[in-house]
């Protein structure tokens, strides 16, 4: 089992900055990938960034590409996703997820079916 709680979220006006951190328990940190996705009402779950378990690989989608970040800690068992030039197009409830069973020591999956275990996710609101 893997327990994973985000925070840093918040309203902040467009062209801000938010950090999005994910405290991850429950089992080897350093030995799964992570994800981040992010959720708006009446759209599908939509992928944002993941990396690799020791951080080396890392895969972002193209529409936040030059503008968020995804790194982790693993002695602190955590996982960010720095945002920068927020846009209000970027307001949902943003997840973090564990690919815990994957079969291969870097897949970067962007598909949620993927991952194993979700947090309760963070609200980001952009403000135009």
């Amino acid at each position: 089992q893997v327990q994973l709680v985000e925070s840093g979220g918040g309203l902040v006006q467009a062209g801000g900055s938010l950090r999005l951190s994910c405290a991850a328990s429950g089992r080897t940190f350093s030995r799964y990938a992570m994800g981040w996705f992010r959720k708006v009402p009446g759209k599908e779950r939509e992928f944002v960034a993941t990396i690799s378990s020791g951080g080396s690989n890392t895969y972002l989608a193209d529409f936040v590409k030059g503008r968020f970040t995804i790194s982790r800690d693993n002695a602190k068992n955590t996982v960010y996703l720095q945002m920068n030039s927020l846009k209000p197009e970027d307001t949902a409830v943003y997840y973090c997820a564990a690919d815990v069973n994957s079969p291969s020591a870097w897949r970067g999956t962007t598909t949620s079916n993927d991952y194993d275990y979700w947090g309760q996710g963070t609200q980001v609101t952009v403000s135009s």
